[in-house]
Parts: C-alpha cells; structure tokens; sequence
C-alpha cells in the first residue's frame, strides 16, 4: 500500500468513526444526556412495538398534517441514517456479499432498538428496524452500482473518498457540533 492509499484509508476511517459518532448521538443521546442516562432521578419510559408496519400505518393514515411532517422526517431520517453504513461496510469489508453486510446492518439496528428499550431512550419499534436496513440496503446497492459503473474497487475506493470529503465530513461535523442536542 502506497502513501496515496493509506492517507485514503485514514481519512476514510476517520470519516466513517465520526459518522458513528454521529449514529449514537442520534440514536442514543438525542433525547437525554449521557449525565441523565444513569441517574436514578430519571424517569423511564418505554414504548415498544413488535408489529411491522403498525407505525408507518399509523403514520400514513393519521389526519394531522403536524403528524404527517414528523412521521415524514421519522420514516426518512431512520432511512437516510442507516445509508451510509451500507456503503462503508461494502467498503472495507473484504466479503463484500450483500447479504453478510445486510445482515450486519439488521443486527445492528436491532442492537440500537433493544439498547433504546432498556434504557428508556426513544421508542423501540420493529418499523425502525426495517427502515434502517431499507437504508443500509440502499448504500449497498449504491457501492454496487458504483462498482459496476466505475468497474474498479480502487476507482470506486477513490470515488467515496471524495464523495466523503466534500460531501460527507461537512455534513457530519455539522450535524454532530451544531444541532441541538443534548451531549
């Protein structure tokens, strides 16, 4: 491995650390601080949801427009959060099967759900689950895609690199130090 690459894969790891960074200040500390996680003064509140679809249902079907926009940014954002967890593990992992990486973005996100259901922080919601894969299997197919169109991993290597440094590292740092989130 040349200088070029191992700089490239440095600043890709890097990337990919603040982007999970990220995922657990969304998923994790959105709602309470890391302070407030295990303080006895807390109230829990659990809310749990084993039917598939029963939320996006709900959602759809609800008559409020305030509803509707929030169930909008929920359905959306449980997508768009998971994608690039697709591409980065098509990326790195030498088994680049869609279905090892699959499997690891459903065991993931059902990690998040039972972790949010213990602890109290969110809603644990089996929609969530399946719209967090919706989102890694469409990073998936995007590293696929750009590897069939590119049609080389160094290409496509090179390609996410930039793509993640214009694009993405802005986008994450802002998200981490500038949204209004307890941390």
């Amino acid at each position: 491995m040349n200088k070029r690459e191992r700089i490239k894969t440095v600043f890709l790891r890097c990337v990919f650390t603040c982007y999970i960074l990220l995922l657990i200040k969304i998923l994790f500390l959105s709602r309470i601080s890391i302070l407030e996680l295990f303080t006895n003064q807390r109230t829990l509140f659990r809310s749990v949801n084993l039917i598939p679809f029963y939320s996006i249902t709900e959602y759809l079907t609800a008559s409020s427009m305030n509803i509707k926009q929030v169930a909008f940014s929920n359905v959306v954002g449980n997508i768009v959060i998971f994608i690039p967890l697709g591409v980065y593990l098509s990326l790195f992992k030498k088994n680049k099967r869609a279905i090892t990486n699959l499997l690891l973005i459903f065991i993931a996100s059902l990690f998040v759900e039972i972790i949010q259901g213990l602890f109290g922080i969110g809603i644990s919601d089996i929609d969530d689950v399946i719209l967090n894969c919706l989102g890694g299997w469409i990073g998936i197919l995007g590293y696929k895609f750009s590897l069939f169109i590119l049609r080389d991993e160094k290409t496509v290597y090179t390609a996410i690199t930039i793509l993640s440094a214009i694009i993405g590292l802005p986008v994450i740092l802002y998200l981490l130090f500038m949204m209004k989130m307890r941390f």
